[in-house]
C-alpha cells in the first residue's frame, strides 16, 4: 500500500519516537462489549465481549481497548547499534526469549530497489539488493536495548515464520532472477554464512509465509501470487536443529483427494476436503503445481502452526473478495474453510496471523483503509483489538513475547514497531488446541447426519471430530 505520510512529515507531526500512551490501568474489570457487523466474541477471562470498544488515541496513531497501552520501540531511519540507519518497510516478525527476561524480535524489511533506508549488510547475499532482516533486543521494561542487522542482500522480505529451534525463516516475495527463496536467520549469529545461503529445495517462487510442525519438522509454506499454491517441505534431516534445513528435502503442493474442481474459489459451504501431496520441482514449483492440478487459491498470505493445526489465509478470496481463513489438520490430512468474511467491518483482506497465548487467532489486515488487528475465536466470531489511525499503511508482524505479556506489531510505512501490553487473557494451551478442532461457523461446518450428531453429543465430541473420524473410516456408529 502506498504511504500517505513520509517519515520526515511524520516526525514533524509529533516527535513520536518517545511516545508511550496509557489509555487506562483499570484492568480486567474494565472489559466491555464490542461488536462489528453481526459478530462478537467472549473474552475467556470475562463474561463480556472482546476487550471492549477501542479508545481513541490522542496521538492519532493506534487505537486500543481500555486498559491497554503502547510504546513505539523502533522507527525507520533511527540508529542501529553500529550507527547504520534502521531500514524501512517493516513486515513479518517473530519473538524469541533472550537473556535476562528480554525478548529478541526478528523483523523483515520488504525492500526492493533503491530506498532512503535500505538494509545495509556487511555480509549480503546480493550486494545490489536492499532487503533483509534486523533484530531488536527488548528489555522486560519493554524498552529497546539494541538493534542490529541479521541478514542482507535479499528482495522483498515479506513474511516468514519462526522455527521450534529458535530461528527465523525469512521469505522473499519475488520472482526476480536469483531470488524468490527462503533463508534461515539465527538472531544469535547475525549476518552469518547461513543467513545468505538460500534453502533452494524450499522452492523458487513468490514466497509469503512459513510455519513448522514441531512434531514432524515439516515446514508449510504459502505463496503470494495469483494463482497461488499451498506447499509443504519435508526436510531430509528432521533433527530440528539450526542449519538442518540446508541439507535439502522434498517440496510438495496440496491437491484435493476427491475433487470436482481444483479452484479453491469453488469450495462450497459445508465441505471438508481430503488432501494429497504431489512432488514438485523446487526450481519451477508453481508451474508444476498447475500441471499436476493442485489447488489454486486467490492470493495466500499469513501462516501459523498451533495446537496441531496449520492456519493460513487467502487475502482476496470469497464472494466479496474480503478474505478467507483456512485450517489444515495434518493428523487427518484435511483442509477446511474455517471463515469467510462477508462484511468488511468484520474482516477485510487478512494478512499476517498469529495465535494468542489464550487461543484466539489474531489477524493483521491489509485492506487499504483503516487497517486493524482482528481477533477470531474458536466459535468463528470476530472482534477488533487495534486500529491504525496514522495512515492507510498495513499492520504487519503480529507476535507475542514468550511470556505472553507483550504484543508486538508493526506499521509498515513509516516503519514503526510497537510494544503493547495490558490485561491480556491468561495463557491457555488447551484453548489453543480447542481452536484447532472447534467447529467452523455453521455455514462452513461439515454436514453430519442427525444420528451422528447425537452420537457426538453423547460422547462429548464436536461434530467436526465425528465427521473427521467417519470420513476416514472409523466405525463410530
Amino acid at each position: 500500500m502506498k504511504n500517505t505520510m513520509n517519515r520526515r512529515d511524520f516526525l514533524k507531526a509529533g516527535s513520536m519516537s518517545a511516545i508511550a500512551l496509557t489509555l487506562s490501568t483499570s484492568g480486567l474489570g474494565s472489559l466491555g462489549s464490542v461488536k462489528h457487523g453481526m459478530a462478537a466474541t467472549r473474552n475467556p477471562n470475562s463474561s463480556s465481549f472482546g476487550y471492549g470498544p477501542l479508545v481513541k488515541d490522542p496521538g492519532g496513531v493506534l487505537d486500543l481497548p481500555n486498559g491497554f497501552q503502547y510504546r513505539i520501540i523502533s522507527e525507520e531511519g533511527g540508529r542501529l547499534v553500529d550507527g547504520r540507519p534502521t531500514p524501512a518497510m517493516f513486515d513479518g516478525m517473530a519473538a524469541f526469549p533472550g537473556k535476562q527476561n528480554s525478548t529478541i524480535l526478528v523483523r523483515n524489511h520488504e525492500l526492493s530497489g533503491n530506498h532512503e533506508f535500505p538494509v545495509e549488510g556487511k555480509n549480503p547475499y546480493n550486494k545490489e539488493a536492499t532487503g533483509g532482516t534486523t533484530a531488536l533486543i527488548v528489555g522486560p521494561n519493554r524498552k529497546l536495548t539494541g538493534e542490529y542487522v541479521t541478514s542482507a542482500g535479499t528482495v522483498r522480505n515479506c513474511a516468514g515464520g519462526s522455527t521450534p529451534w529458535g530461528t527465523w525463516l525469512t521469505c522473499e516475495e519475488t520472482l526476480n532472477r536469483g531470488h524468490g527463496y527462503v533463508f534461515e536467520i539465527d538472531p544469535l549469529d547475525p549476518e552469518g554464512e547461513m543467513s545468505k545461503t538460500p534453502i533452494r529445495d524450499m522452492g523458487a517462487f513468490s514466497h509469503e509465509a512459513t510455519a513448522t510442525d514441531p512434531e514432524t519438522g515439516i515446514v508449510y509454506l504459502t505463496e503470494d501470487s495469483s494463482p497461488s499454491f499451498f506447499f509443504r517441505f519435508i526436510p531430509n534431516d528432521r533433527s530440528q536443529k539450526v542449519g538442518a534445513l540446508q541439507k535439502g528435502g522434498t517440496l510438495q503442493a496440496a491437491a484435493l483427494e476427491e475433487k470436482p474442481s481444483s479452484m479453491a474459489s469453488d469450495f462450497n459451504d459445508g465441505q471438508t476436503f481430503g488432501i494429497v501431496w504431489k512432488d514438485v520441482d523446487p526450481e519451477k514449483p508453481s508451474d508444476e503445481a498447475i500441471e499436476k492440478d493442485c489447488i489454486q487459491f486467490s492470493r495466500l498470505e499469513g501462516a501459523y502452526f498451533a495446537g496441531g493445526v496449520f492456519w493460513f489465509d487467502d487475502t482476496s478470496a470469497g464472494d466479496g473478495n474480503l478474505g478467507r481463513v483456512y485450517r489444515y489438520i495434518p493428523a487427518t490430512n484435511t483442509l477446511e474453510l474455517f471463515y469467510e468474511s462477508t462484511d468488511k467491518n468484520d474482516l477485510e483482506m487478512p494478512d499476517n496471523i498469529c495465535m494468542t497465548p489464550w487461543g484466539d487467532l489474531w489477524i493483521a489486515e491489509d485492506g487499504g483503509g483503516v487497517d486493524r488487528i482482528i481477533g477470531m475465536t474458536p466459535e468463528g466470531e470476530v472482534y477488533t483489538f487495534a486500529e491504525n489511525r496514522l495512515n492507510n499503511s498495513e499492520l504487519a508482524g503480529p507476535t507475542f513475547s514468550s511470556d505472553g505479556k507483550t504484543f508486538f506489531v508493526n506499521i509498515q510505512v513509516p516503519g514503526l514497531t510497537f510494544a503493547i501490553w495490558g490485561p491480556f487473557a491468561w495463557r491457555n494451551a488447551g484453548r489453543q488446541r480447542l481452536m484447532g478442532h472447534a467447529e467452523p461457523p455453521a455455514s462452513y461446518a461439515p454436514q453430519v447426519s442427525d444420528k451422528l450428531a447425537a452420537f457426538a453429543e453423547r460422547k462429548g465430541m464436536s461434530n467436526l471430530e465425528a465427521a473427521a473420524f467417519s470420513r476416514h473410516g472409523m466405525p463410530l456408529l
